[in-house]
């Protein structure tokens, strides 16, 4: 029988902050609390990717009492991306698309344009055209994307906390022009092959995962378990994010914020809570406040991170 996985997929780029540590902390919760393992996916393909990050991620996710099954290096997977790829190039799934990306501003900013919906302008051109387009790249030396050919207006999944969840579908792209795969082709196929079911992330990626279920749906008839969690936000009510140096686990604890009571205002922003309010004080007492918490009570607002969260 296939061993069935959550799992967490930072990209090593910087030092985890509390949004990805709660996160982090509730795929693991979620994961543990349905009977799967669990994986790390370090995803590394980014350029600003450094080993050191990765030590450093992995050593944030211990001291919070997180354990994986499986850790995986996505970079280390770069042939068996490329096979995905041909895949649904022999298939004749994929095509090419010579925009610029002023001429894809262009598309989105015309009347009835939908931002960052592609049109499907290079979608039924002639090969005679296709030549004169790669004829054109060519003279100005830059290359092209290649995209997936849908057949869908629009697809929908199944999110535990959002419920059902609709959007648009697009040509969209597999290949960017600079050569490398996009996120949401990386993301599926990667997920596919390691046995990843259940998928908890932040819900500033709910509005993509249609794209990525379309996919899902195309390469395993079936999809996974969507579970999309609330951000951490600061005062201007933007996402954390790794340049948010302020906000990270040793700096806490550097305070002398111990980490019980990071784990215990964790659960307390979700409304987490076990009978006669006993603390939640570690990832188990975490996992086993999710499970007896309704998924209906769960807080799914952004928390306002304020210096003050933290103080007892």
């Amino acid at each position: 029988m296939t061993e069935s996985y959550g799992r967490y997929a930072p990209s090593p780029t910087g030092v985890l902050h509390i949004g990805n540590l709660r996160t982090a902390l509730l795929a693991w919760a979620f994961a543990y609390n349905s009977g799967r393992k669990f994986l790390i996916r370090m995803e590394d393909i980014d350029e600003r990717s450094r080993p050191e990050y990765i030590s450093q991620q992995l050593r944030d996710l211990e001291t919070l009492g997180i354990s994986w099954d499986k850790l995986v290096i996505q970079s280390k997977n770069r042939d068996y991306h490329r096979h995905m790829f041909h895949v649904l190039h022999d298939q004749d799934l994929l095509y090419e698309c010579y925009c610029t990306r002023r001429e894809l501003r262009e598309i989105a900013s015309a009347p009835h344009g939908k931002p960052g919906f592609y049109q499907g302008t290079c979608a039924f051109l002639s090969e005679r055209e296709r030549k004169e387009k790669r004829e054109q790249a060519r003279k100005a030396r830059r290359s092209f994307a290649l995209r997936l050919r849908t057949d869908a207006d629009s697809f929908t999944i199944h999110d535990t906390l959002a419920g059902d969840y609709v959007a648009p579908i697009d040509d969209f792209v597999i290949r960017r022009s600079d050569g490398l795969f996009s996120y949401n082709f990386l993301n599926v196929v990667d997920d596919i092959a390691q046995g990843v079911t259940q998928i908890v992330r932040g819900n500033d990626l709910l509005s993509s995962t249609p794209r990525q279920g379309y996919l899902w749906k195309m390469l395993a008839n079936k999809l996974p378990s969507y579970i999309h969690v609330p951000l951490i936000v600061n005062k201007q009510r933007i996402r954390l994010s790794k340049r948010d140096q302020s906000i990270t686990l040793s700096e806490l604890t550097s305070h002398g914020i111990a980490i019980e009571h990071i784990i215990n205002t964790f659960a307390s922003s979700l409304h987490l809570h076990l009978p006669d309010d006993h603390p939640i004080t570690s990832a188990s007492l975490f996992a086993e406040a999710l499970a007896y918490t309704p998924y209906e009570n769960i807080n799914t607002c952004a928390w306002i991170y304020t210096p003050e969260i933290f103080e007892s």
